[in-house]
């Protein structure tokens, strides 16, 4: 049984994977903001920005090509206050992903979308559940997007709940990690084109408006939204909690243990840091919550961050679209940052026209 979708123009192709004509040492670092001489060249930097977006894509690498994704419906289900689609989505050609479609009882037509991306967590069984039933340290979002008219997808990423192909998930996400680097992929680049394909449907389905989406998530969850909302200028709205991650401060309290092989992208640090990643977002709206005594988010490292995008959004005059903050919790959701997502929702998607 389909489920239903409207035909959309496909997003740009990221397969051009040509090299930017600037080098990153004259644009990345000393010249990010675009500043010359005390002025500001709107269209240097948004060509800027475009080229790192293709260099950043092309670190990924071998990727399929993107394509109108299809649905296949599998059975429909009812919660308090919305209806959830069971579906499975063929994203990339290679193999179904096992998705949900979470549908307000009380929502605006076309509503605003929410691509919900899940944690990792070594909880390869949950998945895309999470958005239902939520983990050890986050609450379930089912009941803000049914309360705020969100329009949310879910799917398994590759290696967990429906996409979990061995017992053991520790090693069927390292065998997929290493047959992926057999195969000129990366794990992280084929979960990212998944997560960028699930846009595509989102925007497709006729309760969305595609000029209001938005991604949110926490831990993995985390960094796939910042990584997507960077890579995909589509994305409106970008919020995330416990792992905005500055990769050498990361390197200097010596964790790298703490992230899955997952994480980890062949010559990325030879091109980007964090801030160079997150500077692709700007000015669209971004919020990321973080914990002080996270020890896969180091603090000095988010502060970092910070420092570095607060003034590029000052420039645009959307300061207030820049919030990075440290609260005093480990890697986990806070009531307070509950309550920041839902007013971030409120301001950035739910209200918006």
């Amino acid at each position: 049984m389909a489920a239903h979708g409207r035909g959309i123009n496909h997003p740009p192709r990221f397969q051009d994977r040509s090299p930017c004509s600037t080098k990153h040492s004259d644009l990345g670092r000393k010249g990010s903001g675009m500043v010359v001489e005390g002025t500001w060249d709107w269209g240097q930097f948004a060509a800027h920005q475009a080229n790192r977006r293709r260099e950043l894509w092309a670190l990924l690498g071998d990727l399929p090509s993107p394509r109108q994704p299809t649905a296949r419906l599998l059975s429909v289900e009812s919660g308090p206050g919305y209806t959830v689609e069971h579906l499975e989505l063929d994203l990339n050609g290679l193999e179904p992903a096992p998705a949900l479609l979470l549908l307000p009882h009380r929502r605006r037509q076309p509503a605003p979308g929410l691509l919900y991306l899940h944690a990792h967590g070594g909880t390869y069984e949950l998945g895309k559940e999470e958005l239902l039933r939520g983990r050890d340290v986050l609450q379930p979002y089912a009941p803000v997007c049914a309360e705020q008219g969100l329009v949310a997808l879910a799917i398994d990423s590759w290696c967990f709940s429906g996409r979990k192909h061995k017992a053991d998930g520790v090693r069927g996400e390292h065998d997929a990690f290493k047959l992926m680097l057999w195969r000129g992929q990366t794990l992280w680049g084929m979960m990212l084109f998944d997560e960028f394909q699930a846009v595509t449907y989102l925007a497709s389905r006729p309760e969305v408006d595609p000029q209001r989406i938005g991604v949110f998530g926490l831990s993995m969850g985390s960094t796939k939204a910042w990584w997507l909302a960077a890579l995909d200028p589509r994305i409106a709205c970008c919020a995330h909690l416990c792992c905005l991650t500055d990769y050498e401060e990361l390197i200097k309290i010596d964790n790298l243990a703490g992230h899955g092989v997952y994480y980890y992208v062949p010559r990325l640090l030879k091109h980007f840091q964090t801030r160079d990643i997150c500077e692709l977002i700007v000015p669209r709206p971004h919020l990321s919550l973080n914990g002080r005594r996270d020890l896969l988010t180091p603090p000095a490292g988010v502060e970092k961050i910070r420092d570095h995008l607060l003034p590029l959004y000052r420039r645009y005059g959307r300061e207030e679209d820049c919030r990075i903050e440290l609260e005093d919790c480990g890697h986990e959701e806070t009531a307070s940052m509950r309550a920041t997502v839902r007013d971030w929702f409120e301001a950035h998607l739910a209200r918006s026209a």
